[in-house]
């Protein structure tokens, strides 16, 4: 499959809420649901510029032609104590499961965290049961770091956090 990667800017703001908020809609083991990513587009395009001014953030969009097909994420905190560590986040549209679309975008970010002469550790964390996401983080080097009990409530059943790192 085709398709391009490049870092977000503010003018994708729109599209990247009705993006978050159509694949929330496709899994449980997103931090959110269908229609649950409220944002105002104006406010989320000043947080995407700001984001491509942070050498240690990073939001990347993947973009069969004009759609969006996948987002991957490294926000980090700008206080000194803090930087050195990114938290990966990752969300492909459900027609593009499979394609390996993840796994490069993964790749990217560890590269681009690896070189940006800040990150020292990717952070991230993803439900106890999603076990390919899992099985593909540990391929990538990550390990598991602590556990979150009954962190994630769905459809009357609550589920425990898996808290995963990749020192750098």
């Amino acid at each position: 499959m085709e398709y391009i990667v490049r870092e977000a800017k503010r003018d994708d703001a729109q599209q990247i809420i009705e993006f978050y908020n159509k694949v929330g809609g496709e899994s449980d083991f997103l931090s959110f649901g269908s229609d649950e990513f409220q944002r105002d587009h104006i406010e989320y395009g000043d947080y995407l510029e700001n984001t491509r001014n942070e050498e240690n953030s990073l939001i990347l969009l993947a973009l069969d032609g004009d759609d969006i097909i996948s987002i991957a994420t490294i926000n980090s905190s700008q206080k000194v104590r803090t930087k050195h560590v990114g938290t990966l986040g990752i969300v492909v549209s459900k027609e593009h499961h499979g394609k390996g679309i993840g796994k490069k975008l993964m790749n990217d970010l560890i590269k681009w965290a690896s070189g940006n002469g800040i990150t020292k550790k990717i952070t991230l964390v993803t439900r106890e049961d999603n076990e390919l996401a899992i099985a593909l983080y540990k391929q990538l080097g990550f390990e598991i770091e602590g556990v979150l009990k009954r962190d994630t409530y769905i459809h009357g059943v609550y589920y425990n956090t898996l808290v995963m790192g990749l020192f750098l």
